[in-house]
């Protein structure tokens, strides 16, 4: 599941809204915690030269591990 959630974030990353929309649903529904871990890391890879992808991932990683 996790590979899926990663296809899916790639493609619908030119939209920031429907970007955070898919995270926050990936993270809550669809992985276990250590996947949910594998992902954080990931989107922060992945992302990085994005400012706006960065504050989207920090605050749905937060919301949902806090």
């Amino acid at each position: 599941m996790l590979e899926y959630v990663k296809v899916i974030l790639q493609k619908v990353s030119f939209d920031l809204g429907l970007f955070e929309k898919e995270l926050r649903k990936s993270i809550i529904h669809y992985l276990k915690p250590t996947e949910i871990e594998s992902l954080q890391r990931w989107c922060y890879e992945q992302f990085e030269h994005s400012k706006n992808h960065t504050l989207i991932i920090q605050n749905c990683f937060t919301v949902v591990l806090e």
